[in-house]
C-alpha cells in the first residue's frame, strides 16, 4: 500500500472513534461537568456486579468478620445517605476484603466499592475510614470507569489509526513509528487516571463534611499511602495515581476552598 493511501486509510480509521467519542456526551449533576460516556448506569451497574466476585478473589475474598464488614458498611453508607450521592442510581455496596498485606481501595464501575483489611487496619480514625470510603463514592458519582472506558476506546482507534497510516511493510523501521503511537495512547489513559484520582480526592471534602465527618483526616491517610509505597515508587507521570505528597498538597488546597471561614466545629475526626 503506497504512502498517500497508507494515510488516506488511517484518517478513515481514526474518525469512526473521534467521532463516537465527541457525539457521546452528558452532563454529571452531580459534578456539573460534561462528560464524554457510552454507557449508561444500567451498564455500569451490570458491568461492577459482574466484575465484583473475581475482583474480591483477587484479594483473598470478603473478609469474614462480619462486625468490621458492619462497620464499613455503616460509614459508607452514611456518606452516600447525607451527600448528593444518594440522588444517582447507582446501588452503593461496600465490601472488607481479606487481604491484610496489600494497602488498596478501589471502586468498579456502579457503586461496588472495596477496602482491603491491609488498608482498613492502618487508618486510625473513623474520619480517616470515611474519607477513603468517600473517595471511591466519588469515583463512582463522578463516572470515572465509563469515562475511562470511552477514552480507552478512543485511543485505541486512534494508536490503531496511527499504526495504519505510518507502518511500511517495505521499511521496517517504520514500525518503531507505530510502536511509539500506541505507547503514547497508552500514556494518555495513564494521565486520566491520575486527573480522576485527583477529582475524587477533591470530592470527599465535602462528602465527608455533610456526613458529619472530619474532611482533614483525609490528610493522614495521604501521609499513610506515602509510607506504604515509599514516596510514590518512581516518576509520577507514569503512575496511574498522583504520588501522596502531591495529593497531600492539592488536597489542603481544596479544603481551604470549600471551608474558606474554617473547617466547621464539631466533625468526627
Amino acid at each position: 500500500m503506497r504512502g498517500s493511501m497508507r494515510i488516506l486509510v488511517g484518517i478513515v480509521i481514526a474518525a469512526f472513534p473521534m467521532l463516537t467519542y465527541w457525539c457521546n456526551r452528558e452532563n454529571n449533576p452531580v459534578t456539573g461537568e460534561n462528560q464524554h460516556v457510552n454507557m449508561s448506569a444500567d451498564q455500569e451497574i451490570a458491568l461492577g456486579l459482574q466484575a465484583a466476585p473475581q475482583m474480591a478473589a483477587q484479594y483473598g475474598g470478603r473478609h469474614p468478620d462480619q462486625q468490621a464488614v458492619a462497620k464499613v458498611k455503616e460509614f459508607g453508607q452514611r456518606i452516600v445517605q447525607n451527600t448528593k450521592a444518594r440522588e444517582t442510581p447507582y446501588p452503593f455496596d461496600f465490601h472488607l476484603l481479606a487481604d491484610e498485606n496489600t494497602v488498596n481501595a478501589f471502586a468498579l464501575p456502579g457503586g461496588q466499592k472495596f477496602i482491603t483489611a491491609g488498608l482498613l487496619r492502618r487508618l486510625q480514625t473513623e474520619g480517616q475510614v470515611a474519607g477513603v470510603l468517600g473517595h471511591e463514592v466519588g469515583h463512582v458519582v463522578a463516572r470515572h470507569s465509563a469515562e475511562q472506558i470511552a477514552k480507552s476506546k478512543l485511543t485505541q482507534g486512534l494508536s490503531g489509526a496511527a499504526a495504519v497510516a505510518t507502518y511500511d511493510p517495505e521499511n521496517p523501521s517504520s514500525a518503531s513509528t507505530a510502536a511509539a503511537a500506541a505507547m503514547v495512547g497508552r500514556l494518555l489513559n495513564l494521565k486520566y487516571g491520575r486527573d480522576d484520582e485527583l477529582e475524587s480526592d477533591r470530592l470527599p471534602v465535602a462528602f465527608t463534611a455533610q456526613a458529619g465527618y472530619e474532611p482533614r483526616s483525609m490528610i493522614g491517610v495521604m501521609e499513610l499511602l506515602a509510607q506504604a509505597e515509599g514516596g510514590g515508587g518512581g516518576p509520577e507521570f507514569f503512575q496511574t495515581h498522583p504520588n501522596p505528597e502531591n495529593r497531600n498538597t492539592r488536597l489542603q488546597q481544596t479544603i481551604g476552598k470549600e471551608f474558606p471561614s474554617g473547617v466547621p466545629a464539631g466533625l468526627v475526626e
